[in-house]
């Protein structure tokens, strides 16, 4: 049988945001094993200008990217739906290893299999500077985001 990763295809809007929510979880966690699941093995990611295939490189990338990326914390929200398709928008913020922080905009398309795992993934972001005292994403990095902290529409981003 094959992996599936609930909810699954066709989308409602409510299945929609729990799995936006879901990435978001998975990606705060910044470990690149656990995100990698919720992938298919051929999974196919055009991130930014770099072109990912498979959960290895999936891995592969993710590590570079929390190495990089420190303090990372991600907000995404649901922009719009269909049968199998989520797009998402999201910001996130950390620094860099010099303590100049950045704040990350950006737009992903997913596409899913039946058995829910993202099969296709586009994002498009761009880096804005911004000052450690310009930060708004702030919980435990331990934890995921509580449900109480804003979101991107609360904090207007």
């Amino acid at each position: 049988m094959s992996e599936q990763r609930p909810p699954l295809p066709p989308f409602t809007r409510e299945t929609a945001i729990r799995k936006v929510r879901g990435a978001e979880d998975g990606w705060n966690s910044r470990d690149p094993q656990r995100v990698s699941l919720a992938y298919t093995v051929d999974s196919y990611w055009r991130n930014r200008s770099t072109f990912v295939q498979g959960r290895e490189a999936i891995v592969a990338f993710l590590a570079g990217k929390w190495e990089r990326e420190l303090d990372y914390r991600l907000i995404k929200e649901l922009w719009a739906f269909t049968d199998n398709r989520i797009a998402v928008r999201f910001a996130y913020e950390y620094h860099d290893d010099s303590g100049n922080w950045f704040r990350a905009y950006g737009n992903e398309n997913w596409e899913f299999d039946e058995n829910g795992l993202m099969q296709k993934r586009f994002a498009c972001i761009n880096d804005l500077p911004i000052k450690e005292s310009e930060r708004k994403f702030f919980w435990d990095r331990s934890v995921p985001r509580p449900a109480d902290h804003p979101g991107l529409s609360d904090l207007g981003l």
